[in-house]
């Protein structure tokens, strides 16, 4: 619903540097801006005004002003706790509020207590103290900057913001390229840029007298339960209608992402918007339109739809890259900016269905385990055996399956949408590269190291996949254009229900996501609860072999700049495979494509000092 800028420490010219910052991210917040300062800290926001669009300006103090706030997101729970609340007066009706008397009550404790998607920063004037936390599961943004050897501290909604920051000093943080390249992310606390880090989902972030301190107020957790399915379904049901109706409250007319799956299908056919938007493509394999609305018209509703060209697409990366601060191997993300630049024109709300795949077994990578059950009885030592043998070899077909298979889930897992292997980014790598992967997964896996083999894969997707692709990308696109988007299956109260369901109830041979399923069929009034999802999926393994985007990536390749971080010769060689047919490295081509795109956009100037959106 907004951006959030502040900073903790001296500093001079403190109100045109907060406004610089606010700026900077005026996109997550056309309708308004609003700054504090005084001698210790400076908050700053800007308002996209969705619930108590009159009253709920920001800063918001108390009636005291020893208490000041600024606050990115939504509280589902707002009504239930201002009834906790009823000792303190209420001068609003916004959501806002009750995060200010909530941590006069309730302290550092007050995060527990809340349902929604948040970042918020609370000054305590008082006892000298700022107070910053995120949401349970990383879907509203918060990012901190601190320089050696400085005492003061900056956050931010985007990291983009801290270009205005007189301290920040812009540098690429070299080590955490290897990484990418392998999760197609950055999946640690750190960023590319040097100093600056994601405040983690689950944790809160408090400073006082200039110290720091960083504490988990949320662990992710999985207990798998019997259940009777018929019930479990019901359960579900119950637990989706809820939370479908808890992520519709405002003052906003709210609107709804529509794709062919069963996720955004059963949020839709629950919330019954008035309005929809799905993209798609002239290729009828990337298409998604007419299934949106078939939905639509059994449903009685409008769908809004636009077929994306290609030219468009190439067009729109770097505005595209410029909003996501860091590069992304995603180019469905991009489809996402393109749906959201949709729904801007009418709505200031949609509903998107991120989160559904992780917490219900949603991938197909997850089926393997249930497939190939008869692999698993050949003893480990031999799979292992062959596993190290056909490691060595050229990639054929069933190669990786083998080698998958003869190692255990801690050793090779980093996620569903895993790249490149350790192995081959020392060839692909001119830098150091001395992270391994599993310096990164151990600590998760050590959190579920008594869970199926399953409920590991979901611990390090709903941390990492999750996290820093699905709903990195949802917040970046949709503020991009000045809309929120909301997500009712990355909800507590549906996680609560989800951790506990067992894998007989998510994956079978026969599908994923089942209970999920059973329980859409009831409300879905078509068959889009039997289809498998595509993703606002992009032609761009076909578009990589033409002539007009081919030689932008050969272009990009070649620039001298990139012979610092990658082997030239050996990335080409990558994008003549592809191109000519003999092995499909889109995902790779693109990975490092859209790392020297971002690299030339934030750290050679090119689209920085201007708004994109």
């Amino acid at each position: 619903m907004c951006g959030i800028v502040g900073f903790y420490g001296e500093q001079k010219n403190k109100e045109a540097v907060l406004k610089k910052m606010a700026d900077r991210i005026k996109h997550r917040g056309p309708d308004g801006e609003g700054y504090y300062t005084d001698e210790k800290i400076a908050l700053g926001h800007r308002r996209l005004s969705i619930i108590d669009i009159n009253g709920g300006s920001q800063p918001m103090y108390t009636e005291d002003k020893n208490l000041v706030v600024v606050f990115n997101g939504e509280i589902y729970n707002y009504l239930e706790l201002k009834e906790e609340l009823k000792e303190y007066k209420f001068t609003t009706n916004s959501d806002t509020e009750v995060l200010l008397h909530g941590y006069r009550k309730w302290k550092e404790e007050l995060p527990k207590k809340l349902r929604g998607m948040f970042a918020f920063a609370i000054w305590d004037k008082e006892n000298s103290t700022l107070f910053c936390a995120r949401d349970h599961f990383g879907i509203k943004p918060l990012y901190y900057y601190k320089k050696e050897g400085s005492n003061s501290i900056a956050f931010a909604s985007e990291i983009k913001a801290f270009l205005e920051y007189p301290e920040f000093e812009k540098k690429l943080n070299k080590k955490l390229i290897g990484p990418y390249l392998s999760f197609s992310f950055t999946p640690t606390n750190e960023t590319l840029f040097e100093g600056v880090y994601r405040l983690l989902p689950g944790t809160s972030i408090e400073v006082k007298d200039d110290e720091i301190k960083i504490d988990t107020y949320y662990e992710l957790e999985f207990d798998e339960k019997q259940y009777d399915f018929n019930e479990l379904v019901e359960e579900i049901s119950s637990t989706m209608k809820d939370s479908v109706k808890h992520h519709m409250l405002a003052d906003v007319e709210v609107g709804s992402f529509l794709s062919s799956g069963v996720d955004s299908s059963y949020m839709v056919s629950l919330a019954r918007p008035d309005k929809t938007y799905t993209v798609g493509y002239d290729d009828p394999r990337y298409n998604e339109i007419d299934y949106a609305k078939d939905l639509t018209n059994a449903l009685g509703i409008t769908n809004v739809s636009k077929k994306i060209t290609k030219e468009e697409w190439l067009e729109a990366i770097p505005n595209f890259l410029y909003h996501m601060d860091e590069p992304s191997s995603d180019p469905s993300a991009i489809s996402l900016y393109f749906v959201s630049k949709l729904a801007s024109k009418d709505v200031k709300v949609v509903l998107s269905g991120e989160g559904a795949d992780e917490f219900f077994g949603g991938y197909n990578y997850y089926r393997e385990e249930v497939d190939m059950k008869f692999y698993n009885k050949i003893p480990y030592p031999i799979r292992h055996f062959f596993a190290v043998c056909f490691e060595t070899l050229p990639e054929f077909k069933g190669r990786n399956f083998i080698v998958r298979r003869g190692k255990k889930i801690e050793d090779e897992y980093v996620g569903v949408n895993k790249i490149f292997s350790e192995k081959e980014r020392k060839k692909v790598l001119k830098c150091e590269d001395k992270i391994k992967n599993k310096d990164i997964t151990k600590p998760l896996f050590d959190k579920c190291k008594n869970g199926s083999t399953i409920v590991k894969m979901q611990m390090i997707d709903i941390r990492n996949w999750m996290l820093n692709d699905i709903l990195l990308k949802c917040d970046r696109m949709t503020m991009a254009s000045s809309i929120e988007g909301r997500t009712p299956f990355t909800d507590k109260e549906v996680f609560n229900l989800a951790r506990t369901i067992p894998v007989e109830h998510k994956v079978t041979k026969d599908n994923t996501k089942v209970a999920l399923r059973e329980a859409a069929r009831k409300d879905i009034p078509n068959e889009a609860y039997k289809k498998k999802k595509l993703g606002f999926p992009v032609p761009i393994r076909e578009w990589m072999k033409e002539e007009e985007f081919y030689n932008e990536i050969k272009r990009a390749f070649s620039e001298e700049f990139v012979g610092e971080f990658f082997n030239q010769k050996y990335i080409l060689k990558l994008l003549e495979e592809h191109k000519n047919n003999k092995k499909d490295n889109y995902k790779k081509v693109w990975i490092i494509y859209s790392f020297i795109k971002w690299y030339e956009i934030f750290f050679l100037g090119e689209n920085l000092d201007k708004e994109t959106a």
